[in-house]
């Protein structure tokens, strides 16, 4: 069993940076792929971001390609996003998960022991 606690979200206008931290105990995630999704109000949760173990592979949302750099330290158990030039429409509460199953690395099934989010806002 993984627990996972996101920080790091908060109110910023836009233009601003954040950066949000995943934190997992239970058991080391440094073999796992770890993806960050996010949902906004009245929407359907959306893949953000993705890692692969080593750090050494980084997958990205088209929407965030170029402003949102994702991160991993084994030694600290811990999973990052870097979130550059927000905009509002990024405005929505952030999760990290686990992922444990087959399937590509954008789709939410293949993930398990999500985190409870953490809300980022980004204001106009």
């Amino acid at each position: 069993q993984v627990q996972l606690v996101e920080s790091g979200g908060g109110l910023v206008q836009a233009g601003g940076s954040l950066r949000l931290s995943c934190a997992a105990s239970g058991r080391t995630i440094s073999s796992y792929f770890m993806g960050w999704f996010r949902q906004a109000p009245g929407k359907e949760r959306e893949f953000v971001a993705a890692i692969n173990w080593s750090g050494g592979s980084t997958y990205y949302a088209d929407s965030v390609k170029g402003r949102f750099t994702i991160s991993r330290d084994n030694a600290k158990n811990t999973v990052y996003l870097q979130m550059n030039s927000l905009k509002p429409e990024d405005t929505a509460v952030y999760y990290c998960a686990v992922k444990l199953y087959s399937g590509s690395y954008n789709y939410q099934d293949g993930y398990a022991y999500w985190g409870q989010g953490t809300q980022v806002t980004v204001s106009s």
